[in-house]
């Protein structure tokens, strides 16, 4: 077992999984590997000329246990995609394959690289049936064909390569070229097609002499925040103060498929040593290995533009991840009651030394053997951001977190919490401006032939809040409280109206009622005449039934009713039969 303690959870907001997945740790007879596309990791163990290979990942259907003859050391083990094709990496010159079909197929067939002084730097999966060698001469894509046991030849592509980044939930491949290793070549793979996409460089502050590589691999992620690629470049050594202290900063590319990348953002530290990058909800999560912190960053979140590009702070003070415990066996040689080795729970050491990074939300602790997710915890960052308005900003940005903005709202009405009424209406306007977008992208989708897509990606990207959703969480139990002055509830209740009606939205009627029914309950007639005169309601025939309900409390209700259900000109029997309910037999008939 392994879970973040308890007691903290309100402290910190970023946190590994409660449910890591668990793999033999890395020994002189373990080797752990892992499969980015499939988020796996291999244990390959050497036992009587017999390689046993177990693979697993969060998915406990997808595990996978076999036997292969041993025929070397392994440099690389990936599944393909469908789990039916088994690439295994051994020499720099080739790879082999074996068929997968109901269990491991005894035989297996191979491909080497083009060239004879060409070297295999790496092989990944872009289908389920194709496969791309990266060498230090370049790209070959292939077509795996398992019934036959052979491979086709796509497309190739020569290149002087240093390394390469890959991103497999895009098909997109990045390609280090030139003696300093910043020239980048990007790569797109779809349908059997390699698109090459314009090459960018990468700005170095500083160029040795003589050249040599200044661009390692791993300073270079790639990533997708807000549905749009980008290349992040870790800098070093970007400023020195007086005391030679130096600090980092992460820049930003973003990739396009008809011109050259260009630089976006920049994400300035400030502090120096070794970072570690994941991507959680679209924020960026600097982890810094020896302040043993997690800086937070939201490039949607405006900060300080120039030249065009936007340069970001933390937009919370860094804090460590959540304080984790696991399981691990005792020092002594001890059994439990059932015969199995006894184990203790000890605090893990975040910021290990120890850990991988994959992207986008991936930790890899080999020498104990875990994976972890890295994940946000919206909760303890509400009570963080001082200013509501940019909190309501960075909330409406996230995924599944309607409930935490609701909470917000509510809080933000409640007493002794209570915010100003041009925060409220400033708030207000946030969110009704994205509930109009999402509106008026169901509209239009509705013009089109696929009506469900455009809404639901709405859906995905943004949170929405709705009318129904304030009147049912936030405003009733707002009106219901009766610690809250009655002319605050009218005015936050007229604002959150007024603000519906500024994004062209229409008003559900039952956002009229309770203001309706906490004026009455307050006996505030003369402010109930004036909204209905200047039409600060507007005019429905579930609102006039509502006035003529109230006529026994206030006599001109019938009246104001009445006038109301003449003005929609379309409720011609809902007058007669009012007026035939008070004997008007002749007003009727007129």
């Amino acid at each position: 077992m392994a879970a973040p303690m308890e007691e903290s959870q309100g402290k910190y907001y970023v946190q590994l999984s409660k449910k890591p997945v668990k793999f033999d740790s890395v020994s002189r007879f373990n080797n752990v590997f892992f499969d980015e596309t499939n988020k796996q990791v291999f244990c390959v163990q050497i036992k009587n000329n017999q390689m046993h290979v177990i693979a697993k990942g969060p998915d406990e259907k997808k595990k996978n246990e076999f036997h292969m003859d041993s025929k070397g050391d392994v440099l690389s083990i990936k599944f393909s995609k469908d789990y039916n094709v088994l690439g295994v990496q051994r020499s720099p010159k080739s790879v082999e394959f074996i068929n997968f079909h109901e269990g491991c197929d005894v035989l297996e067939y191979s491909q080497s690289c083009k060239g004879k002084t060409t070297r295999i730097l790496g092989f990944c999966w872009v289908d389920q049936s194709e496969i791309i060698f990266i060498t230090d001469h370049g790209l070959e894509y292939y077509q795996v064909i398992p019934d036959k046991r052979t491979l086709k030849s796509i497309k190739t592509h020569a290149a002087n390569v240093n390394w390469f980044v890959w991103l497999p939930a895009y098909s997109m491949l990045l390609l280090s070229s030139g003696p300093l290793g910043n020239t980048i070549y990007p790569f797109l793979f779809k349908q059997s097609s390699m698109i090459k996409i314009p090459k960018f460089e990468v700005e170095l502050l500083h160029i040795p002499k003589p050249m040599k590589l200044c661009l390692p691999e791993r300073d270079v992620i790639m990533a997708n925040i807000y549905h749009q690629l980008y290349v992040l470049i870790i800098r070093h050594n970007v400023n020195r103060d007086e005391s030679g202290t130096s600090s980092a900063e992460i820049v930003l590319y973003l990739l396009h498929k008809d011109m050259a990348a260009k630089k976006t953002d920049v994400l300035k530290l400030d502090i120096g040593g070794r970072f570690a990058v994941n991507i959680i909800d679209n924020i960026v999560a600097v982890h810094h290995q020896v302040k043993k912190v997690s800086y937070l960053f939201d490039i949607k979140l405006r900060g300080r533009i120039e030249n065009g590009v936007n340069y970001h702070l933390p937009f919370i003070t860094p804090r460590p991840l959540n304080p984790f415990k696991i399981n691990i066996p005792a020092t002594s040689v001890s059994v439990n009651i059932s015969g199995q080795p006894q184990e203790v729970e000890v605090n893990y050491e975040l910021y290990s030394s120890n850990w991988i990074i994959f992207q986008p939300n991936i930790v890899i602790d080999a020498r104990l053997g875990y994976m972890w997710f890295v994940h946000l915890k919206l909760e303890p960052l509400v009570t963080m951001f001082p200013n509501k308005r940019l909190l309501i900003d960075f909330l409406l940005l996230r995924k599944e977190c309607k409930f935490v903005v609701l909470n917000v709202c509510k809080d933000m009405l409640s007493p002794g919490h209570q915010a100003d009424l041009t925060t409220i209406a400033k708030v207000f306007d946030k969110l009704n401006h994205v509930y109009a977008s999402y509106l008026q992208s169901e509209m239009m989708a509705q013009a089109t032939d696929s009506p469900q897509k455009a809404p639901n990606q709405m859906r995905t990207r943004n949170t929405i809040i709705d009318q129904s959703d304030m009147y049912t969480h936030v405003f009733t139990c707002f009106v219901d409280n009766k610690d809250i002055n009655y002319k605050f509830k009218i005015a936050v209740l007229v604002e959150y109206i007024r603000s519906l009606s500024q994004n062209h939205i229409p008003v559900q009627h039952y956002l009229y009622e309770l203001v309706i029914n906490t004026l009455v309950h307050n006996k505030a007639f003369y402010q109930l005449h004036q909204f209905l005169q200047y039409h600060v309601l507007s005019d429905s025939k579930p609102l006039a039934c509502l006035l003529l309900s109230l006529e026994s409390c206030y006599p001109p209700a019938y009246q104001l009713a009445l006038d109301m259900l003449k003005r929609l000109s379309t409720a011609n029997e809902e007058i007669i039969e009012v007026l035939l309910s008070k004997q008007q037999l002749l007003t009727a008939l007129r």
